[in-house]
């Protein structure tokens, strides 16, 4: 007797509600930083609650935008044609978001602006679309990686080939144009998205561990070399790095200037203790740090949570990379096993940048916290991620019963499988 294994019943409940408790606070903590400052600075009516709005209206769209990705066939999300013809338009946008008249933020480029709802950031969807390409173009040399190793991803007869071929062209037009926008950040994310890709795709540990470490030279002999000269190496659309790169040396240093924002990022911190100051009753919040609400919520987030709220805030998001990650590597298909990977590393990834910056670890360098940052880009391109999760993890089950049911049975198609 046939069974239908409808997909709504492989839902994957680990993934989903970490994702939607980690949406919760993120509206929260985006109407504790933003509406009691616009209230502060006169606002009234609906224009108290707009940055709000905006987010909610961003998490409903990511709402449906998973509801409709997770009834996809998997053959829909790997076409390759698909995938090509959405990179085109990435690059296209990206080119825009550069020349045409979009906002400007702290000498950086990079925003549509979007009619009602506000701007659109394209670097945050390159993010995924990296994910999304490099697994497709990966899975399908799976046969041509096991006998050739990372001679079957560097093909071509000479240098320039090997570098600029095949590819790697649509990485490299990616990350320049994120170079001259100028975003040192996001270019930084999705560089080490690639090496993490790269390091997925089922090369050998030697040829990889040899790159890493030649790439690992060269970024810290970098950062050396600015952190000697206090920045002064970056110059031309760089030169916005320099007051960061001094902060990170030294905030205290020049407050009301260039150490400014990690100064308070650390009053934040230091303001919250283990308990915090309760929801809404941030001091730093209220104009003295800016970007409150987007590149420095995690300290809000300590601030008005304590350190004890902040480890709960990152215990759930470490917990949907685990469950994440887990998915990957129990994936039976290279596709689905690599854009699992891949989303669990982006996630890792942004948010060592985002809270290091925070926290002065590494220099601070504008880009989101996942999930809690006032950002509609950031938040649905991030949701867009969780769809293809939940749709990986639906049918590996569904394939793992379907496979059980062939061993028990000796009938394959005993099970009917419904999407």
């Amino acid at each position: 007797m046939q069974e239908g294994l409808k997909k709504a019943n492989f839902l994957n409940y680990s993934i989903l509600i970490p994702y939607l408790l980690l949406s919760a606070i993120g509206i929260i903590m985006v109407f504790s930083t933003t509406v009691p400052l616009q209230i502060r600075n006169g606002f009234q009516g609906a224009g108290v609650f707009q940055l709000v709005i905006n987010q909610a209206v961003f998490m409903i769209l990511s709402f449906i935008a998973i509801a409709v990705i997770y009834r996809f066939k998997l053959k829909v999300l790997k076409s390759r044609w698909i995938i090509n013809l959405l990179i085109v338009v990435l690059v296209l946008a990206m080119i825009y978001s550069r020349i045409g008249p979009g906002t400007v933020a702290n000498g950086a480029h990079g925003w549509i602006p979007i009619p009602g709802i506000g701007t659109v950031q394209p670097a945050e969807f390159a993010k995924f679309f990296i994910i999304w390409y490099l697994a497709s173009v990966f899975s399908k040399k799976q046969e041509e990686i096991e006998s050739k190793d990372v001679h079957a991803l560097f093909k071509g007869k000479t240098l320039t080939q090997k570098i600029f071929g095949g590819w790697r062209l649509p990485l490299i037009l990616i990350v320049l144009i994120e170079l001259i926008m100028p975003d040192i950040g996001n270019t930084a994310i999705i560089v080490l998205l690639i090496l993490a890709m790269v390091a997925s795709s089922g090369i050998s540990y030697e040829w990889y561990s040899g790159y890493s470490k030649l790439i690992l030279a060269v970024s810290v002999g970098f950062l050396g070399l600015v952190y000697f000269t206090q920045g002064k190496i970056l110059s031309g659309p760089f030169a916005y790095a320099n007051k960061r790169f001094q902060a990170y040396i030294n905030p205290f240093a020049d407050v009301s200037n260039s150490g400014h924002q990690m100064a308070n990022s650390y009053y934040a911190i230091a303001n919250g203790g283990w308990l915090g100051r309760g929801l809404g009753n941030s001091i730093e919040s209220q104009g003295f740090l800016p970007e409150a609400h987007t590149d420095f919520i995690f300290s809000i987030v300590v601030e008005e949570m304590g350190l004890i709220g902040a480890f709960i805030v990152l215990g759930i998001l470490f917990f949907l990379m685990i469950r994440i990650l887990r998915v990957g590597i129990k994936a039976k298909n290279a596709f689905n096993s690599l854009i699992c990977i891949g989303v669990a590393s982006w996630l890792l990834i942004q948010v060592f940048i985002n809270v290091g910056g925070a926290i002065g670890v590494i220099p601070e360098t504008g880009v989101t916290f996942p999930f809690l940052s006032q950002g509609g880009s950031s938040f649905l391109v991030s949701s867009l991620g969780i769809a293809f999760v939940l749709n990986i993890s639906a049918d590996e089950k569904r394939r793992e019963i379907q496979e059980l049911t062939y061993i028990n049975s000796g009938v394959y198609d005993n099970v009917e499988i419904i999407e």
